[in-house]
């Protein structure tokens, strides 16, 4: 009798834990194309072309399984996602930028004060190219009050008063 015994404890705990097993899955929940109701313990070949709820053991829906795509669907869906990943890398970036922005001006006085430095360098360098103009101005009447004599057949004029003719020239555009 000690033996039935076990042997009935040893079925009553297999038994257990098939339940808890089927349990931990989900259940299968779809409406085919005729409109019938199908339940089953893993996803349902018949609705293959159409949602399927996953239903906790609670009887919520744990989550919707869609129906399978076809290539182009897939593509698209791809495609869609691709540009939604864009779309928040763009976002992500932006937030990034900001963030630098405010750590390198924590307010408007320290804004104010670097773009007041940064437009004193630019008018700095502005002077100093008028200045090189004016100079480069200079030198080029210069020039041509030499070239004055050779008005007639400038081919005739020394390479060095040509060279600084040229050089003179290259000055100006830079």
């Amino acid at each position: 009798m000690h033996v039935q015994t076990m042997a009935a404890v040893a079925w009553v705990a297999l038994a257990a834990g098939l339940c808890s097993i089927a349990q931990a899955q989900g259940i299968y929940s779809c409406v085919d194309a005729a409109g019938r109701k199908i339940t089953a313990d893993r996803p349902i070949a018949e609705c293959i072309d159409r949602p399927q709820r996953e239903i906790n053991p609670s009887g919520t829906v744990k989550r919707v399984v869609g129906p399978s795509l076809t290539a182009q669907e897939r593509a698209a869906q791809e495609q869609k996602d691709k540009a939604a990943a864009e779309v928040r890398a763009r976002e992500a970036e932006e937030k990034r930028r900001d963030r630098a922005l405010l750590l390198r001006y924590p307010s408007r006085t320290v804004h104010d004060k670097e773009r007041a430095e940064a437009l004193d360098q630019i008018d700095v360098v502005i002077k100093a190219a008028s200045k090189r103009t004016t100079e480069l101005a200079g030198q080029r009447k210069a020039i041509d009050a030499d070239f004055e004599f050779y008005k007639s057949d400038p081919a005739r004029a020394p390479a060095s008063l040509k060279r600084r003719l040229e050089e003179n020239d290259s000055s100006v555009a830079v």
